[in-house]
């Protein structure tokens, strides 16, 4: 994670790592925010994140044969939860679904 806030990005950046040493992150991904079950569920608990620590990466391993469940378009979000039970949102967004055409 890297601050600032890229929405508004000042002229000449300087970019902070952010420690994550301690924390543990969770991300689904829905259909739509209001669908009742996700369609793909990460987390620290299950390997499915990594968290780099001091270095402040976050990486997700999403297997082939779980993308091969996805069968539509939809939204996420990525949440990291400090030591004390602090959690923050750090990445949302939409995705787009392109299936294979090669086969």
């Amino acid at each position: 994670m890297r601050y600032p806030d890229p929405e508004s990005p000042p002229a000449d950046p300087t970019y902070l790592l952010y420690d994550l040493s301690g924390y543990e992150a969770r991300m689904q991904v829905r259909r739509t925010v209001d669908s009742p079950s996700a369609l793909l569920e990460l987390s620290t608990d299950d390997g499915s994140i990594s968290l780099g620590g001091e270095d402040g990466t976050i990486e997700l391993f999403i297997s082939a044969e779980d993308t091969a469940l996805l069968t539509s378009s939809g939204v996420y979000d990525l949440e990291i939860i400090s030591g004390t039970g602090v959690v923050s949102r750090v990445l949302q967004g939409q995705w787009r679904l392109s299936a294979e055409v090669t086969r």
